[in-house]
């Protein structure tokens, strides 16, 4: 985490250059100097305020988790309570526009995915966004859907969203955010229809 005192104007100077390095040079070899020419700065200003590379790159990753929060929740208040089906499919678009859907934010966050499995503090934060997502869609499905069916669609949304994501940033053209979308609201209609369908046939055979 950054020291207190670490000048606001700078923490995304820094944050983008770090990007800007990852996307060029991979993380691995996205060294402080390289970051540090890339965001005008001394080493010196990097080492004081975030102890060196690991320190920066936990603070980009909090970065891009923020900008995630921020796209999700501005899209879920602008949506009624009760329009759930809205509602997860605005969950869903938030993970595929604006900062998120950008090339050099999904090249950094495809590094930190690989990363985090081989350090403990990027782990917790990919479990803290991986469960936000889970929770954002429990919440809407559960009004749609049993205990059970909500978990596991809610799931299954996560995985194609997690797929999709893997698949875009490997890919030289990126994500494209439309087909992303459609592919998984079809998966959602889908499953909606098929346990609607299930109730309706239990009912009428009792």
């Amino acid at each position: 985490m950054p020291k207190v005192g670490m000048p606001d104007i700078r923490k995304p100077q820094l944050v983008k250059a770090t990007m800007a390095v990852i996307d060029r040079v991979g993380l691995h070899a996205a060294s402080i100097a390289l970051i540090s020419k890339e965001a005008g700065v001394s080493t010196g200003i990097i080492n004081h305020y975030f102890g060196g590379k690991h320190g920066l790159l936990e603070e980009t990753m909090r970065a891009i988790l923020r900008q995630h929060s921020v796209t999700i929740g501005g899209l879920l208040k602008a949506l009624p309570a009760d329009a759930h089906q809205q509602r997860i499919n605005a969950i869903i678009s938030g993970n595929f526009e604006g900062f998120q859907a950008e090339n050099m934010v999904a090249k950094t966050w495809l590094a930190f995915w690989s990363y985090s499995m081989h350090d403990a503090q990027l782990k917790r934060l990919q479990r803290v966004n991986e469960k936000r997502l889970l929770s954002h869609l429990r919440i809407e499905l559960k009004a749609l859907l049993s205990r059970d069916q909500a978990e596991l669609v809610a799931h299954g949304i996560a995985s194609l969203i997690d797929g999709i994501w893997l698949r875009g940033t490997l890919n030289p053209e990126g994500i494209n955010a439309d087909k992303a979308r459609a592919l998984i609201n079809d998966y959602l209609d889908k499953q909606l229809t098929f346990y609607s369908s299930n109730s309706k046939t239990t009912h009428k055979n009792d």
